[in-house]
This record gives C-alpha cells, sequence and structure tokens, in this order.
C-alpha cells in the first residue's frame, strides 16, 4: 500500500467526531425526540463513498463511542450502525447510481431499521416504547440526506479523501 490509499483519515475522523457531538449536544426537551441520527448519517455516506476505508468495523467502534457518550446500554448503536454499515457496504455499488430522491427513500430505510433495532434493544431490557415522535427524525434525516450528501462530498472532494 502507498501512502496515498491512507489520505484523509483525520478528515473521516473528524467528520465522525463532529457527528458524535451533534448527538449530545443539548437540546430543548421538546425536541430531544427528534434529533437527527448524525452519526448513522455521517457512516451511510462514508460507507458509499469509500467502502473498503469505512464499514462494519468503523461503523461498530463508532457506535460503542456513541454508547458510551449517551449513557446506554454498551453495544446497543454498535449493533444498530453495524447492520446498516454492512447493508450500505453490500448496496453501495447499487446506490450509489441512484439520483438523490432515491438515495434519500434507502437511507430513510437504514434510519428506521437502525430505530427498529434500537427500540428492540431497549424492550429486551424492560424500557418503556417511544413515542411517535421517535419515528420522524429518520423521515427529517431523509429530507436532510441530499444536502448532507453534496457537503460530504465537497469535503470529501477538497481534502482528496479516498
Amino acid at each position: 500500500m502507498t501512502l496515498s490509499s491512507h489520505r484523509g483519515g483525520l478528515v473521516i475522523f473528524f467528520s465522525i467526531f463532529i457527528a458524535l457531538v451533534l448527538a449530545i449536544l443539548p437540546m430543548p426537551e421538546t425536541l430531544q425526540t427528534y434529533r437527527l441520527q448524525w452519526l448513522t448519517l455521517v457512516l451511510i455516506y462514508w460507507c458509499l463513498a469509500i467502502p473498503e476505508r469505512v464499514g462494519v468495523g468503523v461503523s461498530f467502534l463508532a457506535g460503542i463511542m456513541l454508547d458510551i457518550v449517551t449513557g446506554s446500554l454498551l453495544g446497543q448503536h454498535a449493533m444498530s450502525l453495524s447492520v446498516v454499515a454492512f447493508i450500505t457496504v453490500k448496496t453501495h455499488q447499487r446506490v450509489r447510481v441512484f439520483p438523490p430522491w432515491q438515495q434519500a427513500l434507502f437511507v430513510v430505510a437504514l434510519l428506521l431499521l437502525e430505530r427498529m433495532l434500537y427500540v428492540w434493544v431497549e424492550g429486551a431490557i424492560g424500557r418503556p416504547g417511544k413515542d411517535a415522535g421517535f419515528w420522524v427524525a429518520p423521515l427529517l434525516g431523509g429530507i436532510l440526506w441530499p444536502w448532507l450528501f453534496i457537503i460530504m462530498r465537497d469535503i470529501r472532494r477538497r481534502f482528496h479523501v479516498s
């Protein structure tokens, strides 16, 4: 491997770090249920863009970090993010050629899957169910996806992440 094949590792790390910060950023209690799944969105982007560098392993580690910073059950986010990353990496060649609105539908499906796995684990450990507002965040993530994709692609190109 050449040195050029490892370009942009700091950009990837920094984007995941920013997504973790956005996941714990204080919000008003009324808006807390609508918090976007920033880390999942960023990981989906990197798994689509460079699946050979960001995949299940990176998603698992990012999920462990999210579990630690949010105080949730250790491995809860790690499992759901790993499943989302696996599906994204396996389908990345097909999804990358989709127009933005079809990519957004794919992203909504992944975000809903991540939420369903989260709720499944919460139910398994005996925590109460979530209200209907909990399911709005994946739809908001899908609406935001085309703009996030453009911003992340611009960052990837500007810093020559490959």
